[in-house]
């Protein structure tokens, strides 16, 4: 680790009783392994308390929270939070994770921009035979009425991209007091999206800040009436049976090529799926299956992804993920072990790049599989790297089961209807668009709003006047309200 000068800023815990400094900290190194902060830890007893004093408050009227949140987008956006400007910010994380700057300008961009578009989102995941208010007028009909599951949600997450933030914004919408742990990684865009949304109008004991190590974590989980988890297929299995937390685990994101259509005129959407965004992303294609010859799409690919510069995160060309080399070795040393039997196009000689002051970009890898039966076409590495499959009508869509994303490069109508309606197949793009591709609104994993709420039943009497006509103020009521 290299010597610091001066002391490095300590990041606080933000608890529902304003900011705490503990004892106990960790460092927060960038890709060189030099600190770029210290992260002050909250013991279990801390969250315990944070998260009793969250379930006791009483949420913000809708409204105010929807202009709150959009207050709160522009601050994140634009102004000084944290003692860090628009651009600190940016480059500070990137130096964190590895990931180019542009990308991270992008993510936070794609946060603030949920922000301000949260008054139609949150309507999205609403039955349309629900309301969200008791008042509303169609009540006296009988209707259901979308309610919250609980009052707190505890948010465990990951630290790749600024993006995965925008979920439990969602959920603040709807009236839930909100816990986040930040990773250890980058806690950076949580510190500063609890801070804009305290100065926006939320109270501390609306959105706590809460970095933790794992008994924290376990706290947090138990403490909260519902959470979401980052992991991998282990955390995954670990909360498979418990309604009360949501996975969000690997993408194993897909292309798949049909022989009607030629991949040649679609070979930029396949190469901006491997590798859009530096590739580090769930939603980034892994797995890509053609029906007849693979070998002439993965020595197109292999080519377009050869010509990627290898340059530092902070640079406003680089468009390949950094880490420290030690961990970037690590990885490719991985890459092998499961490469074991495919047929290596790009990156077989290696895919490290070191910069030569302790950091490494990870370059591209494509590989050739025999079958798409093989279980590497599940393997999942944070940088851009493709596994390459033939594929067959007689296989059927089985081989892209559990994908987060599949791009269908077809125009099989039999083919597109099983894709759509397999039920582990979470988002299909049909033609020229990478998977990706979202926008505020689009669900991810589904709607967030789905697992947060629920629909009940619920008829009230009419509320007349003594002419039988509707309460004008019920009724202008009923007609403002928007959202849970």
């Amino acid at each position: 680790m290299s010597l610091i000068i001066g002391d490095p800023p300590i990041i606080d815990s933000l608890g529902p009783f304003g900011p705490r400094r503990m004892q106990v900290r960790v460092p927060v190194v960038d890709v060189r392994d030099d600190t770029l902060a210290e992260l002050s830890l909250v013991p279990p007893v801390f969250i315990e308390h944070a998260l009793a004093a969250l379930g006791r408050a009483s949420p913000l009227p809708a409204g105010d929270r929807l202009a709150a949140l959009e207050r709160a987008g522009r601050l994140f956006a634009s102004d000084t939070v944290a003692g860090l400007s628009r651009d600190e910010y940016h480059r500070t994380v990137c130096r964190s994770t590895g990931v180019p700057v542009s990308v991270v300008r992008f993510g936070a961009d794609e946060v603030a921009r949920h922000m301000s578009e949260m008054r139609s989102i949150v309507k999205l995941a609403r039955p349309a035979g629900a309301v969200s208010d008791r008042r509303d007028t169609r009540t006296a009909n009988g209707s259901g009425l979308w309610v919250r599951r609980g009052s707190v949600f505890g948010v465990g997450s990951s630290g790749n991209y600024p993006g995965i933030h925008a979920g439990w914004l969602e959920a603040l919408a709807l009236g839930y007091r909100v816990a986040v742990r930040p990773s250890r990684q980058e806690p950076f865009t949580p510190q500063r999206l609890v801070m804009a949304l305290r100065s926006a109008g939320f109270g501390d004991d609306h959105v706590v800040l809460l970095p933790c190590d794992h008994g924290g974590a376990d706290a947090l989980l138990r403490g909260s009436d519902l959470a979401s988890v980052f992991g991998g297929d282990e955390v995954v299995a670990r909360y498979a049976d418990d309604d009360r937390v949501f996975t969000q685990g690997p993408g194993r994101s897909k292309i798949i090529v049909s022989a009607d259509v030629d991949w040649r005129q679609h070979l930029d959407v396949i190469v901006e799926s491997v590798a859009g965004g530096a590739g580090v992303g769930c939603v980034n294609a892994s797995g890509i299956l053609v029906e007849g010859d693979p070998r002439p799409l993965a020595e197109a690919l292999a080519d377009r992804l050869r010509s990627m510069p290898s340059l530092p995160p902070d640079h406003d060309d680089a468009v390949l993920p950094v880490h420290p080399e030690h961990r970037a070795r690590a990885i490719e040393k991985y890459l092998r072990k499961v490469a074991e039997g495919a047929e290596p196009v790009l990156g077989g000689d290696g895919v490290v790049a070191s910069l030569g002051d302790g950091s490494a970009v990870l370059r591209p890898a494509v590989h050739l599989l025999p079958d798409c039966s093989s279980r590497t076409l599940g393997v999942e590495l944070p940088f851009p790297c493709a596994w390459v499959a033939p594929w067959d009508r007689s296989m059927g869509v089985a081989p892209l089961a559990n994908s987060l994303a599949v791009t269908a490069l077809s125009t099989d109508e039999s083919l597109l209807d099983e894709l759509a309606d397999h039920p582990t197949i979470r988002s299909l793009y049909i033609g020229d668009q990478p998977t990706h591709w979202s926008r505020p609104g689009m669900p991810h994993d589904g709607y967030i709003g789905e697992f947060l709420m629920r629909s009940k039943g619920i008829w009230t009497s009419s509320q007349t006047n003594p002419d039988g006509n509707r309460s004008t103020t019920t009724q202008a009521r009923s007609e403002r309200l928007e959202i849970a």
